[in-house]
């Protein structure tokens, strides 16, 4: 056994909902496939992600995929449809701080992927609704992807027909979003395990 031993592939899990879950384009076009290429086989990468999903229902899958999977770091990739849907954003506050916790629990490390929604409920709900993320991080001094989609929405050839999801072609700027926070999170495990 001897230096097998010493092995240890972290576990990324990733809870998301369609933009993690490649709705409208191959599965292995999306990011959470790319990131699985890009890190081989040096970590372990799990999607948990659901198209349609929303924080509470995250929440309620959370600690059996938890208790399965025993990920060191859990990427957060929920909340899109929450203000698609004009959810309370205390209540999605509510549910984040839920998952946080309990990822924490876990000693596993959280990584938040922010969203952003259109203006079409007013300023008070948009501002209220994107600031959730940035109050969790604070408080939880976790890693904060402000907006996963930065350099993709409102880009038509990155989007698909509806407008909402990203292509194919979207899906390694997404990538390089995530890996501008995740990256350093894997390197500080490979630094420890030195």
């Amino acid at each position: 056994m001897g230096p097998v031993a010493n092995v240890h592939a972290d576990t990324l899990l990733i809870v998301g909902d369609s933009l993690s879950a490649a709705h409208g384009i191959e599965r292995e076009a999306g990011w959470v496939a790319l990131l699985r290429e890009r890190v081989g086989d040096a970590h372990e990468v799990v999607n948990a992600s659901i198209s349609g999903d929303t924080t509470s229902g995250g929440a309620a899958r959370l600690p059996d995929l938890l208790e399965r999977h025993s990920p060191d770091i859990v990427l957060l990739e929920l909340g899109g449809n929450d203000g698609l849907r004009g959810l309370s954003p205390q209540q999605m506050k509510l549910n984040l701080r839920t998952m946080i916790e309990k990822s924490q629990a876990a000693d596993a490390r959280v990584l938040l992927l922010g969203i952003e929604i259109p203006p079409n409920y007013g300023a008070a709900y948009t501002d209220a609704f994107c600031g959730v993320f940035r109050q969790l991080s604070e408080e939880y001094a976790v890693p904060l992807v402000p907006f996963i989609l930065d350099g993709v929405a409102l880009q038509d050839d990155m989007m698909q027909e509806d407008g909402i999801h990203p292509n194919a072609a979207a899906q390694p700027i997404i990538l390089d979003n995530v890996w501008e926070k995740l990256g350093p999170m894997l390197s500080r495990d490979t630094d420890r395990s030195e």
